[in-house]
């Protein structure tokens, strides 16, 4: 990106989609940060993402890689995201299926996806799990604990109702851009809650 007479280096975020409920998530996570010019994707997509998207959404592999700028196989274990050397911005797995989040949590990298996310916790890079699963049993909560201990954030698609969404896309929508704020990605967070306006001329009463 060029601003003025200086060149600056694009950041870089990864996207991942692995095989929970949710992929629509992740591809509009992909749509709102192509808007954003100094910013270059990099996506990640397992083998059961594949399947999910295809029963999900209707949409093939190459139609959520066409939304990256750069696409990588889950396979690919020499790619550049798999090293604490090549500069990410953060990563998000959305979703994330609780085989990927305890392939994380015990730094089992088997794939591209655990062993980006593991780059990430390693450097100490913000790394968001959307774990998509419930009801939770003992062993997810403790693969959610040990991940949590090494630095990765538990943020489960969890609908908000108070901005009053009027369709299933306005909560897709509300969801991918609260999680990449979490990774401080402030430009694309939703609208801010001010407060409930509870006071007389539609102020907030300050009460609470």
């Amino acid at each position: 990106m060029t601003v003025g007479n200086s060149v600056f280096p694009r950041r870089k975020v990864v996207v991942a989609i692995t095989g929970a409920s949710g992929v629509c998530i992740g591809v509009r996570m992909l749509d709102l940060l192509r808007e954003q010019e100094d910013i270059e994707t990099h996506l990640v997509v397992s083998k059961a993402g594949i399947m999910t998207l295809r029963y999900e959404c209707d949409m093939s592999l190459q139609d959520v890689q066409s939304r990256a700028d750069v696409t990588h196989r889950a396979s690919e274990i020499g790619a550049s995201i798999a090293s604490g050397s090549y500069p990410v911005e953060a990563m998000l797995v959305a979703p994330c299926s609780v085989k990927t989040m305890s392939a994380i949590a015990t730094g089992y990298t088997d794939d591209l996806v655990s062993r980006a996310a593991d780059v990430c916790l390693k450097e100490g890079r913000p790394l968001l799990l959307l774990v998509r699963e419930s009801p939770l049993h003992l062993g997810h909560l403790r693969s959610m604990v040990a991940a949590t201990e090494a630095g990765a954030i538990i943020a489960p698609p969890v609908p908000a109702f108070y901005p009053r969404p009027d369709s299933v896309d306005d909560i897709v929508d509300y969801t991918a851009r609260r999680a990449l704020a979490r990774v401080g990605l402030w430009e694309l967070a939703p609208v801010a809650w001010e407060g409930e306006l509870t006071g007389p001329n539609g102020r907030n009463n300050g009460t609470g």
